[in-house]
């Protein structure tokens, strides 16, 4: 049985110049930022020359229909996570959790 691929939007993208050489096919790192002001479940993302790009959205009003927060993955996922981008609407892109995350009971 095909498992339901999670897809998940970058928001806040953090280096607007780096936008222009982000194409769907290419692989990102999620890490948790523990130490975000912010935001307790915060989830930044990474180029592979870990270059901060942008965060998972966390709220109703930046998280895409049909993708997950970062609260939802957040205690699913390790430290760091794979993802693969689909999608670049104007203001974030739309990625897909390469990783199998971990099953809990909630």
């Amino acid at each position: 049985m095909k498992e339901t691929p999670i897809y998940l939007t970058v928001t806040h993208l953090e280096n607007a110049p780096l936008k222009l050489h982000l194409r769907p096919g290419q692989y990102l790192t999620l890490k948790k930022d523990h130490d975000n002001p912010y935001d307790d479940e915060a989830v930044a993302v990474y180029t592979h020359r870990q270059l901060l790009c942008g965060y998972l959205a966390n709220s109703v009003h930046s998280v895409a229909r049909g993708t997950c927060s970062a609260g939802r993955v957040y205690d699913r996922i390790g430290e760091e996570a794979e993802v693969l981008i689909r999608f670049m609407p104007e203001e974030s892109l739309i990625v897909e959790l390469q990783e199998k995350i971990v099953e809990t009971d909630d």
